[in-house]
């Protein structure tokens, strides 16, 4: 018996569901802030673990607490006192903000450190932590750290900070010409990066890569006299955190 054909499919196009249309495009979310510490804390020496407060501020970054402690472990190496101390040393923070790099300083026994600072609010939060520390060999200016490096005798400083605003790169040249007059031929400088600087860039100022260490997007480099290191051995590569 011969089988009935199939009946043909409908040549209709099928009904569009509401749920099909065309969703409207969504909206981007806003942009977060990178999120940064509420607080950060002092590593070692007379005030080790006493928390210091970090403003909501622009621009405003503070060592993190890793890089800070390595950071201090190489000081305390070529200060040679044991005990992570700095004993006598004469330091110079630059770009203060929350005051973690020369507090950190003054707590492991640096004989003088000035902490310098534009931002008034940041001033007033200085001045506080110096109290509640009775930090003596603390001095706190406000105005610009270049200035106050270029001021300072020559040769006279065991230690430098520097760790400008990244976005600020105009003050990064000045500021390390102005480090390395400053600094003893013994001293060091710390220098907070966006980036690797090169030998080549640094030999400019008379300075040369001690140690290195990248932490995020943290460069963090100790700088010393070119002159000192040519009668130093090679040092180890260094790596990341």
């Amino acid at each position: 018996m011969p089988q009935k054909a199939a009946p043909a499919k409908s040549s209709r196009p099928a009904k569009t569901s509401k749920s099909s249309k065309t969703a409207k495009p969504a909206t981007p979310a806003a942009a977060k802030r990178p999120s940064r510490p509420s607080e950060v804390r002092i590593i070692g020496g007379e005030w080790k673990r006493t928390r210091l407060s970090v403003a909501d501020k622009p621009g405003l970054r503070p060592t993190p607490d890793r890089v800070r402690e390595t950071l201090f472990n190489w000081l305390a190496s070529l200060a040679g006192a044991g005990g992570g101390e700095l004993p006598g040393w004469q330091c110079l923070d630059a770009f203060a903000g929350t005051g973690a790099l020369g507090l950190e300083a003054a707590s492991r026994g640096a004989a003088g450190v000035l902490l310098c600072e534009q931002d008034a609010a940041l001033v007033a939060q200085l001045q506080a932590a110096k109290t509640k520390l009775k930090a003596e060999a603390v001095r706190i200016e406000r105005g610009n750290g270049v200035t106050a490096l270029e001021r300072v005798a020559a040769g006279s400083l065991d230690a430098v900070f520097l760790d400008p605003p990244f976005e600020s790169t105009a003050l990064y040249e000045p500021a390390l010409r102005a480090a390395a007059r400053a600094l003893r031929t013994t001293g060091s400088v710390y220098l907070e990066a966006p980036r690797r600087w090169s030998d080549e860039e640094l030999a400019a100022f008379g300075l040369v890569g001690f140690r290195y260490l990248k932490a995020g997007a943290v460069h963090a480099h100790l700088l010393r006299p070119a002159a000192v290191l040519a009668t130093l051995p090679l040092q180890p590569a260094q790596g990341t955190a």
